[in-house]
């Protein structure tokens, strides 16, 4: 009996493809080598059951057991607890590991995602808030930097620190904000080849196009 179960829409559109949250548990369960399975809620009509799981209507959650989890930061702490391929062993590399997951999720993510989503809009970059998300970003991306300028993964070992990081950096990179930050750049690159992550992306991927199949069967 698999006892992890990973929830996240049964659809979302394109451009959100790869990059849906469920991708950072889909991840740490590969990583981890932890058994689970994947069970769908409707993207475009949420339910009560969907809002106790999840308080503001968004994926993924995760059920261990009796145990519901929502947001992918708690998620991925509560995945860190179950496998050692996820979290260093020694108290100060889970320190670390706690932190940079944290930081992630707080000061690079709360830079990233406004500038993300502006981004995704085709705004005009000429324009005073355009500078203002840029520059917070950058300021971010200017002190991370040298932090991965000088160790593989943030904790000393991979650990769910660099999945939360990786996901935040990644889509920047999207947008191409990396260019000034090698570093960054080669973290993101580093972190994507692993296959945990690619077979997780791949998943996702699968995942949503399959439902595309099932609208168009419906359809015809």
């Amino acid at each position: 009996m698999v006892d992890l179960i990973l929830t996240t829409f049964d659809w979302v559109p394109e451009t959100p493809r790869g990059y849906v949250r469920d991708l950072r548990v889909r991840w740490a369960l590969e990583e981890g080598g932890l058994p689970y399975r994947v069970e769908s809620v409707p993207f475009a009509a949420r339910n009560a059951e969907h809002f106790a799981h999840q308080p503001f209507g968004q994926v993924p959650w995760l059920t261990d057991g009796d145990i519901s989890i929502f947001e992918s930061g708690a998620i991925l702490l509560h995945l860190g607890n179950r496998s050692d391929a996820l979290m260093p062993a020694d108290s100060r590399g889970r320190s670390l590991a706690i932190e940079w997951l944290f930081a992630a999720l707080n000061s690079v993510e709360m830079a990233s995602l406004p500038w993300s989503i502006f981004a995704f809009s085709g705004y005009a970059r000429e324009t005073l808030e355009w500078k203002r998300l840029d520059d917070f970003l950058k300021a971010r991306l200017k002190h991370l930097e040298p932090v991965l300028a000088g160790r593989e993964w943030l904790a000393g070992t991979f650990s769910v620190a660099d999945i939360g990081m990786v996901d935040v950096l990644r889509l920047v990179d999207r947008f191409d904000g990396l260019a000034a930050h090698p570093a960054c750049r080669d973290y993101v690159a580093r972190a994507t080849a692993r296959p945990s992550f690619v077979k997780a992306h791949s998943d996702q991927l699968a995942h949503f196009a399959a439902a595309d199949l099932s609208k168009a069967d419906v359809k015809s």
